[in-house]
């Protein structure tokens, strides 16, 4: 009896289907912050933020625990969720909601990272993600999740939340692990590539 769709060796199953949806919903991010969003909207893209965050861990664990890792998934997966979050970015900066020098920053940092992995893994090395990497990602998550809510909020009556603010807040802090993740990883790269060499000419 062959398995049901979602858990079936090839593409087309439930962690690729997952990946997928959250490329999909890109533009959504695109349309509900385009020009000046209503509370509302800000509200929506932060729920589709979330949902796509979330669904990063979920399509993860579902390819291991399902014993569906592939080369797509493996391609797709990290290209989906810096899609989502370069995207989100770029227009909280159209909006004045985040300061350009950050996504820039952050951005630069993500595409030097991807090159890096690139070259290792045509060397035969490997970058592994460290502790302080997955630090820059859960605040920046966080951070971005906040700042899209944006509009202050009243959760009791006489407390105000605002959101913004302790989005730049957590925002500066994955800042921080960004820079600290990224010299890291150069490190390690350069470690690895003059050991390789160093080995190499010992033959």
């Amino acid at each position: 009896m062959s398995a049901p769709w979602y858990r079936r060796k090839g593409f087309w199953n439930l962690p690729n289907t997952i990946t997928v949806a959250r490329m999909v919903v890109v533009p959504v991010m695109v349309g509900l912050l385009w020009d000046e969003p209503k509370e509302y909207e800000a509200v929506m893209a932060c729920v589709v933020f979330v949902a796509a965050m979330l669904s990063d861990i979920l399509d993860g664990y579902l390819a291991r625990k399902w014993e569906l890792v592939s080369v797509a998934g493996a391609f797709l997966d990290p290209l989906a969720d810096k899609l989502m979050v370069a995207t989100t970015m770029v227009m909280l900066v159209a909006l004045g909601w985040l300061p350009a020098w950050i996504a820039a920053l952050i951005i630069c940092r993500e595409l030097t990272i991807t090159a890096l992995r690139t070259v290792a893994l045509s060397e035969g090395l490997t970058l592994p993600a460290d502790s302080l990497g997955k630090f820059k990602t859960a605040f920046q998550s966080t951070a971005l999740g906040f700042l899209l809510w944006h509009y202050d909020t009243q959760y009791v009556p006489g407390r105000v939340v605002d959101p913004a603010e302790a989005g730049m807040v957590l925002m500066y802090i994955a800042t921080f692990f960004t820079v600290l993740s990224g010299g890291n990883y150069l490190r390690n790269f350069f470690i690895h590539a003059a050991e390789k060499e160093r080995r190499e000419g010992l033959r």
